[in-house]
Parts: structure tokens; C-alpha cells; sequence
């Protein structure tokens, strides 16, 4: 399930938390933003890079035990050398990429996911008839498009069949065709906790408190909502 879900569902978690991790106090504009297409139950499901370790996670999920080649990169700012098996390690301001090529299982990829949940997963590889494919690069803020248009939203792409998949991230309508959402993000507070001193602690520990407005136009019919959360 995505963060944008599991937030709708009240069911967040250490992962969703992460990813607010870098939120200050303000407005945060076209982020999470989806393109979705379903032809004849064939979903193509394209966003900006938010998602790119959910779509990770639900595919090794799927993957399990089984193998599959993988391609891509993991992108740092800690020296996971000895961590991973990579095939290139390249650096830019302390931002290390590890390049991937080379087979691996779901469970494989489920522990890499789990141990280093502050790393961005930028990897593609097919389970079966699903094909996920994300850019191999740190993530940037979107730039806009032409005439000012929104930012292009193709940095992950999955195809699949699973109307499981699809539904949670066009929640709004069950059997829709054509599908674009963005959001953006409001953080009002931000919430220490209470009676910690070490100041490392604290960034980690701090919750954003706040709204995300949710504009989507679904087979030509446009919606909005907010979304109160707690992170």
C-alpha cells in the first residue's frame, strides 16, 4: 500500500513517517503526483519518486522467494560498502549511488528495504506480468513542464494487472480509465517529543502535524479533498 493510502487509512507507519522526515513548517507543492491509465484491467501507474520504495516493497512482496534480475540504483548518503553486492559505486557531494545488476529474490530485496530505511531504492525488475521500471538517480524536485504545465510525473512506472495495486492509488474510483492526482502538502506543526535532549533524537523523533489537499481528475471529472495527518 502507498504512503498516501496508508495515511487515508489511518494506518501509518515508520516508513511514512520517513518520508515527512524532511518536511519543514509550509507549503510543499506537486508531491505524490500519479498518472494512471487502465485499459481493459491493464493498469500503467506512473508518479514522481515519493512512491519509489513502496513500489519496491510491493513488488519484492510479490516476488518473495523467488529470483528475478534487477537493475538500477540504491542511492545514500552512508558508505553501504560491504553492504551490497553492486556492480559501480559512483559519488556527487556525498550523495553515494550504488549501481545493481544482478539477480535477486523478493526476501533479498524485503531485508535491503528493512535495514537501510533511510535509503532510496531506485531499482527495476518484472515479477511475472508486472513491470516496474524507476529512474536509476536521487530524486529532485519536479521541474515544470511547458507553458506551465505541472512537472512530467514518469520517475517510477509500474504495469500490472493487480486492481489491488491500482485501487490504492486511484481510491476515489474503483473502475476509472484515465486518472491524474497531485497533492500538496501542508505541514502546520511540527511536534517534539517530549523530554528528549539529544538534538539527533529529536529530528527523528519529531512529528509533523498538518494536511495534504488531494486534487485528481478522474475520467474527466475533478475532485478534491483534504487529508488531515499526524507523522
Amino acid at each position: 500500500m502507498n504512503f498516501i493510502k496508508k495515511i487515508v487509512d489511518g494506518d501509518v507507519d515508520e516508513s511514512v513517517h520517513l518520508l515527512f522526515q524532511k518536511f519543514s513548517r509550509g507549503e510543499f507543492r506537486n508531491r505524490a503526483m500519479i498518472e494512471a491509465k487502465n485499459s481493459k484491467g491493464k493498469y500503467t501507474i506512473k508518479t514522481s519518486a515519493e512512491f519509489a520504495n513502496g513500489f519496491v516493497r510491493i513488488m519484492a512482496e510479490k516476488l518473495a522467494e523467488n529470483k528475478t534480475q534487477v537493475t538500477g540504483a540504491i542511492v545514500s548518503t552512508n558508505d553501504l560498502t560491504g553492504e551490497l553486492d553492486f556492480k559501480e559505486k559512483k559519488q556527487f557531494q556525498g550523495v553515494k549511488r550504488y549501481l545493481i545488476d544482478k539477480e535477486m529474490s523478493g526476501a533479498e530485496l524485503i531485508g535491503l528495504l528493512d535495514k537501510f530505511p533511510k535509503t532510496f531504492f531506485a531499482l527495476t525488475f518484472n515479477v511475472g506480468d508486472d513491470k516496474l521500471k524507476i529512474k536509476p538517480k536521487a530524486p529532485k524536485a519536479g521541474k515544470p513542464g511547458k507553458e506551465g504545465e505541472g512537472p512530467k510525473v514518469d520517475f517510477c512506472s509500474l504495469k500490472t494487472k493487480d486492481k489491488k495495486i491500482a485501487d490504492s492509488f486511484v481510491f476515489e474510483k474503483s473502475d476509472f480509465k484515465v486518472a491524474k492526482i497531485n497533492h500538496t502538502i501542508f505541514v502546520e506543526e511540527i511536534i517534539q517529543p517530549e523530554g528528549e535532549k539529544d538534538f539527533a533524537k529529536i529530528r527523528e523523533l519529531a512529528k509533523r502535524k498538518g494536511k495534504i489537499v488531494r486534487k485528481a481528475e478522474i475520467d474527466e471529472q475533478e475532485m478534491e479533498r483534504a487529508i488531515e495527518f499526524l507523522v
